[in-house]
């Protein structure tokens, strides 16, 4: 295997490994539509069922249990009296700041398990990583 799958492989394997130890109280289509929400802004329920490769009356069920919970809203889109966009509560936004700071406990607990060499290469490697995250994001 060359390089670079190497390290992406060791990449997704961590990633999973964490996801996995995440609480199931959502799935992760929900978990990422609540991300969806909290980077882009609202959206109608045709464009997140779009980008969470789902059908429509399946985002239309999710977005229903979601606001059950308290961590969406429907509004009004003031460019179309028609629509009704889904938008991220503070409710929903303190849920993926929760989420993010159990995950974040996750790792910060195993990278406490390093050596200090390890960790010095894990830091060294933190802008790359950056990088590769900035690019998922673009693609998204």
């Amino acid at each position: 295997m060359d390089d670079n799958r190497d390290i992406a492989l060791g990449l997704y394997e961590l990633v999973a490994g964490t996801v996995r130890r995440m609480p199931a109280d959502l799935s992760r289509t929900a978990v990422s539509t609540l991300s969806t929400l909290e980077s882009a802004g609202p959206h109608r329920i045709t464009d997140l069922a779009a980008a969470q490769h789902i059908t429509q009356p399946s985002m239309t069920v999710l977005v229903g249990r979601l606001e059950t919970a308290g961590y969406v809203e429907r509004r009004g889109d003031a460019a179309d009296k028609r629509v009704s966009l889904v938008a991220l509560t503070e409710q929903g936004s303190a849920y993926l700041s929760d989420r993010r700071t159990h995950g974040t406990d996750i790792l910060a607990a195993l990278v406490g398990r390093l050596d200090q060499e390890d960790v010095a290469a894990l830091a060294a490697a933190l802008p790359a990583i950056r990088r590769l995250r900035a690019l998922e994001a673009e693609e998204a």
